[in-house]
């Protein structure tokens, strides 16, 4: 679906210290002319997947509005598959090929507001190539294949032909997957119907409901057994391998009460009609819409680890709680350019801590978010050039985290903050945004101007500093804040923990009369997150 209408553009920042971009990546980042005439419907992904040889053969049959004349369309696949025929009706349509980008050529020009559908065939051996593969063909413990997908940054177009980037999104979708009978495959969206095709393949059919991703669409082929819980109305299916059912029923039991607390506070499931599924993988987890994907061990922590070292992580199993909190953010809200994907993953770092306080409590979950301080670099910003194909620095999950933390901080009104979370959740769903949109929702909900305050934190490199300047004969401190955004104004408390005074810094020199020694002033920065600097 197409991205909404950004907000007013945000001001300049410093060019970071990246190599120029390859040509692959303005391929794949920009979002080009062919890429901008025509608006996604949705696609119908129908292939055989061979195990053994390690190969996929089909077609994708891909619906779109045109959203201005034009003769040429902009789509992907990698450069190692083969395009075997591109139709429009009976058709073959021409098409050129640079680096993973396919240009579709058409005979006459596709009016704008025409609705026009072409099957895209293709086949090939996909290259496993990324942090999980991209698509990886593999054997489970007991020597039976095991096939599944994680694309995210390496790109959807590593195993199937689609418009891979984030700001248009098909509005529903259609996966027909032909695996050997004696194999099944998992996933996105609910289960139609299989199909046994009598020449020992068996095709899945899957329907998906929602608009959804590239990187989202994944395959999940190997001897898994099925279990199923439900929540309500709310179906809840899952998937392991048979050696591990004990284990993962004792783990998957965790999913129950992660569901009630994220939709007590971000709303209900965002995709319901799909359902939830959390399925067994040989690598960490990733966040496939309404197919989640899990391998943490069946252990607590991450991979066995106190993830923010400070106790806590080890009450939980981090992958089922983060992995699924991208339903509401990343796969329902949706960042249109990879330059915003802390939409994603700062807020899915965040609902961790609201997930700890919900079964926790408050102080464990501040002790959680502030563990997070130690993985911050703060060397660039959060956000990074639009347009290209480029990942943002790691610090988009735990700074960003840290971030919502202070914000709710600013708000200081914890009624107030759940509603304006909900509310984000029910504006933006099923929506491609920027980062201009969320400041735009959060001034206009509540009335104050947080431009400098999101500006600072996502767009430049540095923390806020509250510098401190005791006159203790006086009986008084000045303060200011020292911060690359001129207009940078936030609350924050100062003073004795156990009675706090609220000061309104800007970034001009003010004072406050106290009775607090310089030794016992303190400031909240486990609800901020700033740094202070003491004169």
């Amino acid at each position: 679906m197409p991205a909404l209408s950004p907000a007013k553009a945000p001001p300049q920042q410093s060019p970071l210290e990246h190599s120029a971009p390859s040509r692959a990546d303005i391929l794949r980042g920009e979002y080009s002319t062919w890429r901008a005439n025509n608006d996604l419907l949705s696609y119908d992904l129908d292939i055989r997947v061979n195990p053994e040889n390690k190969y996929i053969s089909g077609k994708n049959t891909i619906r779109f509005k045109m959203l201005k004349d034009d003769t040429r369309i902009q789509l992907d696949l990698f450069a190692n598959l083969k395009v075997d025929k591109i139709l429009l009706g009976s058709t073959e349509l021409k098409y050129e090929r640079e680096l993973g980008t396919v240009f579709v050529d058409f005979p006459a020009t596709l009016k704008k507001n025409s609705v026009q559908s072409i099957e895209f065939y293709y086949s090939g051996s996909p290259q496993e190539t990324g942090r999980f593969g991209g698509i990886s063909f593999r054997k489970d413990p007991a020597g039976r294949p095991w096939v599944t997908t994680a694309c995210e940054g390496i790109g959807a177009s590593i195993w199937w032909p689609n418009k891979d980037q984030q700001r248009d999104e098909v509005e529903n979708m259609r996966l027909r997957v032909a695996v050997p009978n004696s194999l099944i495959d998992v996933s996105n969206g609910r289960l139609e119907g299989k199909t046994d095709l009598g020449d020992g393949y068996t095709r899945y059919d899957w329907a998906i409901h929602y608009p959804i991703n590239n990187y989202c669409v994944s395959l999940n082929i190997g001897s898994y057994e099925h279990f199923s819980d439900r929540l309500g109305d709310l179906t809840m299916d899952f998937y392991c391998l048979p050696e591990n059912r004990e284990k993962a029923g004792r783990q998957y039991a965790q999913a129950k009460p992660m569901m009630e607390a994220f939709q007590k506070y971000f709303g209900e499931y965002p995709f319901k009609q799909d359902g939830y599924k959390l399925i067994e993988v040989p690598y960490s987890g990733m966040e496939h819409q309404s197919a989640v994907t899990y391998g943490n061990r069946f252990a607590n922590g991450y991979l066995e680890r106190d993830w923010t070292g400070v106790g806590v992580s080890l009450k939980f199993d981090f992958i089922i709680i983060h992995e699924s909190a991208h339903e509401w953010f990343g796969n329902s809200i949706t960042a249109s350019d990879v330059s915003d994907q802390w939409i994603h993953e700062g807020w899915a770092t965040y609902a961790e801590g609201v997930y700890v306080e919900a079964l926790f409590g408050r102080a464990d979950a501040l002790k959680y978010i502030n563990g997070y301080k130690t993985k911050v670099k703060n060397r660039e910003p959060i956000i990074t050039a639009h347009g290209v194909n480029q990942s943002p620095p790691q610090d988009q999950y735990f700074k960003g985290a840290l971030f919502l933390n202070t914000l709710r901080s600013v708000i200081d009104n914890d009624a107030r903050w759940w509603k304006l979370l909900r509310d984000y959740c029910s504006r933006f769903k099923y929506s491609n945004i920027m980062t201009e949109d969320v400041v735009k929702f959060f001034n206009d909900r509540t009335g104050l101007n947080l431009t400098p305050i999101f500006d600072q934190y996502l767009r430049q490199a540095a923390l806020p500093a509250l510098e401190l300047r005791f006159q203790e004969s006086e009986g008084a401190v000045s303060y200011r804040w020292k911060a690359e955004i001129k207009e940078f104004a936030m609350p924050v408390q100062v003073g004795r923990r156990t009675d706090w005074r609220l000061i309104q810094p800007t970034t001009e020199w003010k004072t406050l009369k106290t009775g607090v020694k310089k030794e016992d002033f303190e400031v909240a920065t486990d609800l901020y997150y700033i740094d202070v600097i003491r004169n």
